[in-house]
């Protein structure tokens, strides 16, 4: 996946996340980085638990459910 499109990707995922997990968004620089934050985060998760995300698609969702950790897992450790 080429710069751009990766960049893309992660605008979108942390847009995506910030609707699902607060209601609302970011901005492009805060969506753009809790989307590619995201990404790798998401990565990393699916390696762990031995999913692999083949394809656009997968990476797509690999990228939202990492942002959504990443959006998600600040406000259970401040309760």
């Amino acid at each position: 996946m080429n710069l751009v499109s990766f960049l893309i990707l992660g605008a979108i995922a942390g847009w995506l996340a910030g609707q699902f997990t607060k209601g609302k968004g970011f901005g492009l620089l805060g969506n753009l980085v809790v989307g590619v934050v995201g990404s790798f985060l998401g990565g990393f998760l699916f390696g762990l638990l031995q999913i692999r995300a083949a394809g656009l698609l997968g990476e797509w969702v690999a990228a939202l459910v990492g942002a959504m950790v990443l959006l998600w897992l600040p406000g259970k450790i401040k309760k």
